[in-house]
């Protein structure tokens, strides 16, 4: 196992450092890039890693895992560009940015591996979702697979269904955060003191995804054991069609997967 390179040092790449420690990979096998002397000081300080520039940490790596903004991106890769060699591997945790933007800013034939990740990693709950490129074997994007896993869980997908993953899993927790939002306002709007309608709603979403998780039932067969003939749940749930909430969900979505494919240039 080579040496993993992650340049910048954001919440993402701090999230993938700190998942990769906890996983098992020893520290000497690590190097981070942080534009920001201070935030670098912070790093060294807490994990022990060694920080170093974009071009020394690219020369120095099997593994570069690129974790800057999109409009980053391009002037990253003109200076690690000279020192990725055959058999690197490169992984863009970029949202938008293409593999072949990429394999057109490296040497000919480079690997490179695009994941969307997103924000439960923190907490290791990640889902992310990785696409080979034109030169990538599958024992990278097996890598790739590897590297992401230190921070949840990880599929693989054609690249062509990125967009789609964004805006599914990858701005999927802001719609969930917005969803207990409004329930907790309920609560308070029924007369509940707010702590109290943040520990109902927090705890009840937790049990029922861990019940889609672990009955492995489908959601309509859950949702139909709650839902009882002329009960309360059928009166709230008949209010959400009403509303057309689900409709309105799958609007959402298509947005947030066409701006993503304008994001990209597509």
């Amino acid at each position: 196992m080579g040496t993993v390179a992650i340049f910048g040092a954001g919440v993402m790449g701090e999230t993938l450092l700190s998942g990769l420690l906890r996983a098992g990979r020893p520290v000497d096998a690590l190097v981070i890039t942080e534009r920001r002397p201070e935030r670098a000081a912070e790093l060294t300080e807490k994990y022990g890693v060694r920080v170093l520039e974009n071009a020394e940490a690219a020369a120095l790596a099997d593994t570069l895992v690129l974790v800057v903004k999109p409009q980053d991106m391009e002037s990253l890769l003109e200076e690690v560009a000279p020192h990725v060699r055959p058999g690197d591997l490169v992984v863009s945790l970029a949202a938008g940015i293409t593999t072949s933007f990429v394999e057109s800013r490296l040497p000919e034939g480079r690997s490179v591996v695009r994941v969307m990740p997103n924000t439960p990693a923190l907490v290791d709950q990640g889902m992310a979702a990785v696409s080979g490129g034109a030169h990538c074997a599958p024992e990278h994007v097996a890598e790739a697979e590897a590297l992401l896993a230190a921070t949840g869980k990880v599929v693989e997908v054609p690249e062509k269904l990125q967009d789609a993953v964004t805006a599914i899993s990858g701005s999927g927790p802001a719609y969930i955060f917005y969803v207990v939002e409004a329930m907790i306002e309920a609560g308070v709007v029924l007369g509940m003191p707010r702590a109290t309608a943040t520990e109902l709603v927090v705890q009840t979403l937790f049990g029922a995804a861990t019940m889609i998780k672990e009955t492995g039932q489908h959601p309509t067969v859950l949702r139909e054991q709650v839902t009882s003939p002329g009960g309360t749940t059928a009166a709230a749930l008949r209010e959400l069609d009403d509303h057309k909430v689900r409709a309105a969900f799958i609007s959402a979505m298509e947005a947030a997967a066409l701006r993503s494919r304008e994001l990209a240039g597509g």
